[in-house]
């Protein structure tokens, strides 16, 4: 039969150097820091303070929208706090009058960064007062199964 050896005070040893090892991970840099990669330079918003905290926003932006979006598209409820459209008014760059035209611009500067891919703007404007992207709407094909008569009636 095994022996179960307890060494009382272990588990405190055990917990002090966790912490010490995930303290000494939070230490190192990141890859971009280490790579020496500078941060986007943006140009400043035009309304004087953002709708929420800036690094809140940075972070959780992508949730915000796509929460504003079920919110507008299912449910039918507009607001405007974290509205796509409002960010575009507000972040538009002076020399593109846009957010997604050139690599200076607000949003493509930030994720070509973090190396996302946007596609925000397959169906909205990137220009404050400009219509959306129409999208061409395409026909319905019809379902082909092989369990299904080929004349599209009953046999």
């Amino acid at each position: 039969m095994a022996r179960v050896v307890n060494l009382p005070g272990l588990g405190k040893w055990f917990r002090l150097a966790a912490c010490l090892g995930a303290m000494a991970f939070l230490a190192i840099p990141s890859m971009q820091a280490v790579a020496g990669v500078d941060l986007p330079k943006l140009e400043h918003g035009k309304g004087d303070k953002c709708v929420d905290d800036e690094d809140y926003i940075r972070r959780h932006h992508p949730d915000l929208l796509k929460h504003h979006r079920d919110e507008t598209m299912r449910k039918g409820i507009r607001t405007t706090k974290y509205s796509l459209k409002k960010c575009v008014e507000c972040h538009a760059g002076s020399k593109t009058g846009s957010v997604a035209s050139s690599r200076q611009d607000f949003c493509v500067a930030c994720h070509s960064y973090a190396g996302v891919k946007l596609d925000c703007w397959d169906c909205h404007a990137t220009k404050p007062g400009k219509p959306p992207v129409k999208q061409a709407v395409q026909p319905a094909q019809p379902v082909v199964s092989p369990l299904m008569p080929s004349n599209g009636g009953s046999q």
